[in-house]
């Protein structure tokens, strides 16, 4: 057996407390972990576990000998890592999670065209509302909306994101019009989980609005309280890239337009000890051209692989 594979069961069955667990982390059998810890024993000459029916325990050398794999798994990845950034192809797994609304609607369709340009990068992308730790579940990079509290992580800015206030034509035609904001406390809304019930905030010039809505319905998802609003169900605040295209195809009528609603910021992250491997590089540069603030929006269609030396 690979001596350095067997480091890598070893450590794995320490740090999972058991060979079973172990076997999950790795994709591998209860029993192949045990014959990597075995063939390490037989090497050395001495046990490294004791087992009993419903435990385990690392023996005296067992407790030095784990630290020095640990050691060593960690010299051979840095050594990886240093390779990756000596190339200049972006190449390798990348994990990206964003955002559900904003990776299915916004990013997803947009990834066609970082494909394109780093071919050997193949994407693992986890979409969800939750506050991810990038660090502890191992991903790249985040897209987060909303203010970034943790300090350990580098934040680029991107385009904030921002919102409308909409309903459908049937829902207008049953229930009126709104002419101002003020109207629409006499209105039914759809909520969006877990922001349901937060106050909804518009400004004209000096003219500030502070609404509470009433709302009818809270859903978790951004894409099901889009179709509740097209259903008729209410009025909905969700993002202008969900609903831009329904108020062009006239599913949905865009309410005060010429007033404000608070922005929210929208940034990409990642943590500050990361190596700036090639892979990582060009996804930063891709998101802030493709994603940035409205001065710097760009498409990267037509550009080469140049692009991604920004950095």
């Amino acid at each position: 057996m690979s001596l350095f594979r067997s480091m890598q069961v070893f450590v794995t069955t320490v740090q999972e407390g058991s060979m079973s667990a172990a076997s999950v982390k790795l994709g591998i059998s209860p029993a192949m972990v045990g014959q990597h810890v075995a063939a390490l024993e037989e090497r050395l000459g001495t046990r490294l576990l004791n087992r009993t029916t419903r435990r385990q325990s690392l023996t005296d050398f067992g407790m030095s000998y784990v630290e020095q794999c640990r050691d060593i798994l960690e010299r051979v990845a840095i050594a990886d890592q240093d390779a990756e950034a000596s190339q200049t192809k972006p190449r390798g797994l990348l994990r990206i999670t964003a955002p559900t609304t904003f990776g299915a609607e916004v990013l997803i369709p947009a990834l066609h065209r970082y494909r394109e340009l780093a071919p050997d990068v193949t994407l693992d992308i986890t979409l969800t509302d939750r506050n991810v730790d990038i660090v502890e579940e191992g991903f790249d990079i985040a897209i987060r909306i909303g203010e970034l509290p943790d300090s350990r992580l580098i934040a680029r800015h991107l385009a904030p994101y921002r919102m409308m206030i909409c309903a459908s034509p049937d829902y207008l035609e049953r229930h009126g019009n709104p002419r101002h904001p003020s109207e629409l406390s006499g209105h039914e809304t759809i909520g969006f989980t877990p922001a349901a019930r937060s106050p909804w905030k518009l400004s004209k010039g000096k003219d500030e609005v502070e609404v509470v809505p009433k709302t009818a319905i809270t859903v978790n998802s951004g894409q099901a309280v889009r179709m509740a609003a097209r259903a008729g169900l209410g009025v909905i605040m969700q993002p202008s890239i969900l609903l831009t295209s329904d108020i062009q195809a006239g599913l949905l009528v865009r309410l005060f337009p010429d007033w404000h609603l608070r922005e929210r910021p929208m940034s990409l992250i990642y943590h500050r000890d990361r190596r700036m491997t090639p892979r990582l590089r060009s996804i930063i540069a891709f998101a802030i051209a493709e994603f940035g603030r409205p001065n710097d929006l760009k498409s990267f269609a037509g550009r080469d692989a140049s692009c991604f030396k920004i950095w």
